[in-house]
């Protein structure tokens, strides 16, 4: 296959011949689905992970021909995955290594998985030269039916847990639910399921849809929430983001295709959200998280109070009887409550508190493993990649002492003296120890104890050492918590695989 040089700007873009590029040609597949709206169109899917897979299926389902392109050479030609058998196409092909970049100029439309930088493969040149580039999100939102309302959640911590919450609330009041997007299902099986019935009716009524930044690259134009909400904003993602308002604006484009009469729900008093959302000030009902109008916490009461007049809400919510660790899961909890409340799906605050004791967090979200025979209570909180992740963490246990395991591969902080771990210092006091490991460990124990942290602070090697070094400290009453504030691609290949590991190790004991 002859590769062609690509002409971006004033730069020529070399695309490299590969000695043997694995391509797969295009195969039948027995017709299902009667909505073929793409039906004589060609769709080209970059990046084939999770959301690039649900893409091609939809797209696949739709009745286009589809171009699954990767530059991973390892990963297996879709065509073999039975997924992809039972759904309609024409035509379908995988595309593996380097590329003819007429493969994206010659497609109707592409669709560019959330892992994809736009800089890369000429994407951007082609989003500003008109061509119909899409998010797996849009792509997935254009072929739900507009009857179905959707509740979005970003923000830097806690958007598994609070999108979580709300699917569990509104599934206790048997409203048919999708619950995912980069929680891990993808919004696009939620399509498949829809296109591919065979009936017309649309039982799904919400769809709650966690959002990374990197998913907003693209503007959206059918992913129109109901309800948006942007939980906090701190460090991450600043290799690809750069300064914390482009982090802030990618956050922000939520709020850019909703009206007056829906609900958007952010962090209050952070710079960077103020700056970024002004834009977007007069398309929806603000509320805040930590003020009036929006919800207030009383952590020491356990009282979540709403007052937002724009839309009617009134009303208080008891958060004594949840069962979830930590206080920040108050705040995960409560701004579930109010955004399903905002959905006007008729359910009302009131109403949510009987499901509170019923809420459970994801799994490696301060998740209590086990209480061994020696009185100890096991923590999976691998979850916490990044520093203000493990602060709210150790926040919630207090009165709790705890061994608390710190360890990975630390986050990049563009323009700081330090990565933050300084940060922990305060909320570590009281505890039992701390012991750091991976590929960081040196250099959080340095941080640690050169900043006048007054707890034991222990270094081990990996996660497999620092469990065992807990063992030896840990006391009858004692956690032993697992709350890295750190990456964990330097042993493990994401923090699901980090959290498996250590509950193994939790469970030997």
């Amino acid at each position: 296959m002859e590769l062609l040089p690509l002409n971006y700007g004033n730069k020529t873009l070399p695309l490299k011949s590969p000695p043997s590029p694995k391509i797969t040609c295009f195969r039948t597949i027995r017709a299902c689905s009667p909505r073929q709206d793409l039906k004589g169109r060609t769709v080209a899917v970059v990046g084939l992970g999770i959301s690039g897979k649900a893409a091609a299926r939809l797209a696949l389902a739709r009745g286009a021909s589809v171009v699954g392109i990767d530059q991973d050479e390892s990963l297996s030609s879709l065509e073999h995955d039975p997924s992809f058998m039972v759904l309609n196409s024409t035509g379908f092909k995988t595309v593996l290594g380097n590329f003819d970049w007429n493969l994206l100029n010659d497609a109707d439309v592409v669709v560019v998985s959330p892992g994809v930088p736009l800089e890369k493969y000429g994407l951007s040149y082609l989003l500003q030269s008109g061509k119909q580039v899409m998010s797996e999100l849009d792509f997935a939102a254009e072929a739900l039916p507009k009857s179905v309302k959707i509740l979005a959640v970003t923000g830097t911590n806690g958007k598994s847990t609070t999108v979580t919450f709300a699917g569990q609330m509104l599934n206790h009041f048997g409203i048919d639910t999708f619950v995912g997007g980069n929680l891990g299902t993808s919004l696009s099986e939620a399509a498949i399921q829809h296109v591919t019935s065979p009936t017309q009716e649309c039982k799904l009524k919400v769809a709650v849809v966690e959002v990374s930044s990197y998913q907003m690259a693209i503007p959206c134009v059918y992913f129109r929430p109901s309800v948006s909400v942007v939980l906090n904003l701190t460090p991450d993602h600043l290799e690809r983001h750069k300064t914390m308002l482009d982090y802030a604006e990618h956050k922000c484009r939520l709020f850019s295709h909703m009206t007056n009469a829906k609900l958007g729900l952010l962090s209050f008093g952070n710079q960077h959200l103020d700056e970024a959302v002004k834009k977007y000030w007069n398309k929806f009902n603000p509320a805040w998280i930590g003020a009036f109008p929006g919800l207030e916490i009383d952590t020491e009461a356990k009282i979540a109070t709403f007052k937002v007049p724009d839309i009617g809400i009134e009303s208080q919510l008891q958060l004594g009887s949840m069962r979830a660790m930590g206080k920040h899961n108050y705040y995960n909890a409560a701004v579930a409550a109010l955004s399903v409340a905002g959905l006007d799906v008729g359910v009302h605050i009131e109403d949510i508190n009987s499901t509170i004791e019923k809420l459970r967090p994801p799994p490696h979200r301060m998740q209590v493993v086990h209480k061994d025979i020696h009185g100890v209570t096991w923590v999976d909180d691998s979850k916490a990649t990044n520093v203000e992740a493990t602060y709210a963490g150790l926040m919630g246990l207090k009165g709790q002492k705890s061994v608390i395991l710190l360890g990975g591969l630390a986050k990049i902080l563009v323009g700081q003296v330090s990565n933050g771990f300084e940060e922990l210092i305060e909320p570590l006091t009281g505890h039992r120890c701390v012991i750091t490991f991976g590929a960081s460990g040196a250099m959080i124990h340095q941080e640690l104890s050169g900043n006048g942290l007054d707890i034991p602070c222990i270094q081990a090697t990996n996660l497999k050492d620092a469990v065992e070094q807990a063992r030896k400290v840990a006391k009858h009453g004692d956690a032993i918590v697992l709350s890295p504030a750190c990456a964990s691609f330097d042993e493990f290949r994401n923090f699901e695989h980090r959290g498996m590991v250590f509950q193994e190790l939790a469970l030997s004991s």
